[in-house]
C-alpha cells in the first residue's frame, strides 16, 4: 500500500489568494499534492498532514475542517533564511470508522519517521495524539511525550476495558498500552481548577512531569529544556487564552499568551530530538477573522524556523564542546554531574540506571535548566534527577 491511498489532494482554488504568492512565500516553497503526489524519498526535512476527523473532539465539532484553513495563511508567510525542504501530502480524510483513521494517521507517521521526516499535523480532536503516538509501536524506541493542553486528558472514573478514546480520555489509551513504550509523559500549561486530584495522583505516581500555567506565564523559557526532552509533542489549541486563540469551542479566558505559545513551537523545532508534532482542536466555525488559523500558521512557521536553527549539540561528542561539572549533595555526598554545551549554554544531567546500565551507556542524560544545577551546588537534589532515576529504575 502506497501513503498516497490515504490521502486526499489539496483545492488551492480555496485558499490561493488572487495576487498568487511571491517568490518568498512559503506557498511557493513548499511542494504540495494538488494532482500527483509528492515524491519525498530524498531532500525532504518535513510533511504538512491534514487530517480532517473529528468524530471524537468533544464538544468540538467542525475542527476536522482546520487544515486548509491553517494551509491558506501558512502559505503566505514567508520563508525565513534557510532553503527549506517541506511536503505537504494533503488530507487524510475521515474513515468509515474513527479507528480507520487512526490506522491511516499511524501508518503515516510511522513510515514518515523511519524515512527521516518529521510529520506536522494539522486538524482533527486531539484524541489523534493516540494515533500520533502508535506510529513509534514498530520503531524499538522509547518515546518521551510532550502535551501542551490546559486539562489532563485522562478519565479517572471507567474501567480500563471499557476506555473510549476520545479527546477528554486518550491518555488512558496511551498510559495503558500494552506494550508500554512510554518513558515520560510531561503537560506543560494545565490549570487547576480544570484538573482533578485523582489526576494529579497519577502523575505523581507515574513520576510524570506536569506544569501548571501559573509556572510558566512570563518565564515561557522554563519550557525548554521539557520540550527539548521529548519525541513528540501534542499542541491542544484551546491551551492559549480565548483572547489570543477564539478558534476552540472549548477556548477559555486563561491560557498561553499567542507569542508564548509561537516560543513552545520554536522549542520544539531546535529540539534534536523530536520528531513529530501535532497540532490540534482548532476549529473553523468559532475563529474570527481568521486570527486562529493565522495564529496556529504562525506557531508551525515558528515551529519550522526553529527546525532550521538546530544546534545539533546533544551531549557527549565531541567531549571538547562541553563541560562537565561535579557536585556534592549535603546529605548523603552523592555525586551528580551536569553537562553544558560550549556551543548554546544547554544543560543535560546524568542520571545512573539503578542496575548499572550497558557497558557503552551507565547513565541517561536528561535535558535541564541552569537552575536544576543551582539546587544541585546548594546541596540539595533536584526534582528532575530523583523523578527520572525512579522511571529508570
Amino acid at each position: 500500500m502506497s501513503l498516497a491511498d490515504f490521502f486526499t489532494p489539496i483545492d488551492l482554488s480555496k485558499i490561493i489568494p488572487k495576487k498568487g504568492y511571491y517568490t518568498s512565500h512559503l506557498g511557493d516553497k513548499i511542494k504540495h499534492y494538488t494532482t500527483d503526489f509528492p515524491d519525498f524519498e530524498q531532500d525532504v526535512d518535513m510533511a504538512i498532514i491534514g487530517v480532517q476527523d473529528d468524530r471524537n473532539a468533544i464538544n468540538n465539532a467542525g475542527c476536522g475542517l482546520a487544515p486548509d484553513y491553517v494551509r491558506e495563511k501558512l502559505y503566505q508567510l514567508n520563508e525565513g533564511p534557510y532553503n527549506c525542504r517541506i511536503v505537504d501530502l494533503g488530507n487524510i480524510k475521515a474513515g468509515a470508522s474513527v479507528t480507520d483513521t487512526y490506522f491511516a494517521l499511524k501508518t503515516v507517521v510511522e513510515e514518515l519517521i523511519k524515512k527521516d521526516i518529521i510529520p506536522v499535523i494539522i486538524g482533527g480532536g486531539q484524541d489523534l495524539t493516540y494515533a500520533q503516538y502508535m506510529g513509534y509501536e514498530n520503531l524499538e524506541q522509547r518515546v518521551d511525550l510532550v502535551v501542551i493542553d490546559s486539562h489532563f486528558d485522562l478519565d479517572d472514573d471507567i474501567h480500563p476495558d471499557s476506555i473510549e478514546t476520545t479527546s477528554e480520555s486518550y491518555l488512558n489509551k496511551i498510559f495503558l498500552h500494552d506494550p508500554n513504550y512510554l518513558f515520560n509523559f510531561s503537560n506543560l500549561g494545565y490549570q487547576t481548577y480544570f484538573t482533578s486530584q485523582a489526576g494529579l495522583r497519577v502523575m505523581e505516581k507515574l513520576f510524570f512531569d506536569v506544569h501548571r500555567l501559573g509556572e510558566l506565564t512570563g518565564q515561557i523559557a522554563v519550557a525548554e529544556p521539557i520540550i527539548r526532552n521529548a519525541n513528540m509533542v501534542s499542541f491542544d489549541i484551546s491551551a492559549i487564552r480565548s483572547a489570543d486563540a477564539m478558534g476552540n469551542a472549548n477556548a477559555t479566558p486563561n491560557g498561553f499568551y499567542a507569542e508564548e505559545a509561537c516560543q513552545l513551537c520554536r522549542y520544539a523545532g531546535i529540539n534534536d530530538k523530536l520528531t513529530s508534532i501535532g497540532f490540534y482542536e482548532f476549529n473553523p466555525a468559532y475563529d474570527n477573522n481568521g486570527q486562529t488559523a493565522m495564529q496556529l500558521a504562525q506557531m508551525v512557521w515558528c515551529f519550522i524556523d526553529g527546525f532550521y536553527s538546530r544546534k545539533k549539540d546533544f551531549p557527549l561528542q565531541p567531549k571538547s564542546q562541553y563541560i562537565i561539572y561535579k557536585t556534592r549533595l549535603m546529605h548523603d555526598g552523592h555525586e551528580v554531574i551536569f553537562v553544558k554545551s560550549k556551543k548554546t549554554d544547554r544543560w543535560w544531567m546524568q542520571v545512573p540506571y539503578p542496575t548499572g546500565g550497558s557497558k557503552n551507556e551507565r547513565s541517561h542524560l536528561v535535558p535541564c535548566s541552569y537552575e536544576d544545577y543551582k539546587i544541585a551546588v546548594s546541596g540539595e537534589m533536584p526534582d528532575l534527577w530523583w523523578r527520572t532515576y525512579q522511571k529508570l529504575s
